[in-house]
């Protein structure tokens, strides 16, 4: 028994350390499998659809023009290839107009929408 409840404690440690230190720390992350929708308002802002029901808000660091145009699309998100997204750390977000070559755009506030956050977003900026 004590070598079962040893061996949940090195398991819970591990998966403890494998985890990126904002993960531990309760904030709020999804998986980049999960996300599957976007709008922009602006070319400063990004708000992300992570499981149909969870609404991430992204704040950019300058201007990126390429968000407002009707055919750009996010071409890649991950940063590192962990899969898991914690903080604007974590993220290497470039968008490309009609696929053509995409450009990075520096995220520097990553926050996740309360359910009235999102209640109150007009339903075209709703991803």
């Amino acid at each position: 028994m004590r070598g079962l409840m040893m061996a949940g404690a090195l398991a819970a440690t591990a998966l403890a350390a494998a985890l990126p230190a904002a993960a531990q720390s309760g904030q709020s992350c999804f998986r980049v499998t999960d996300w599957y929708g976007w709008k922009a308002p602006d070319d400063h802002t990004v708000y992300l659809n992570v499981g149909g029901n969870r609404i991430f808000r992204l704040d950019m660091a300058g201007a990126c023009p390429l968000l407002t145009l009707g055919s750009s699309r996010i071409v890649s998100i991950d940063r590192g290839g962990s899969g898991l997204v914690c903080s604007p750390l974590d993220l290497d977000l470039h968008v490309s107009q009609g696929g053509g070559i995409s450009t990075g755009c520096s995220v520097n506030g990553m926050s996740e929408l309360t359910p009235d956050q999102i209640a109150a977003l007009p339903k075209h900026l709703r991803p």
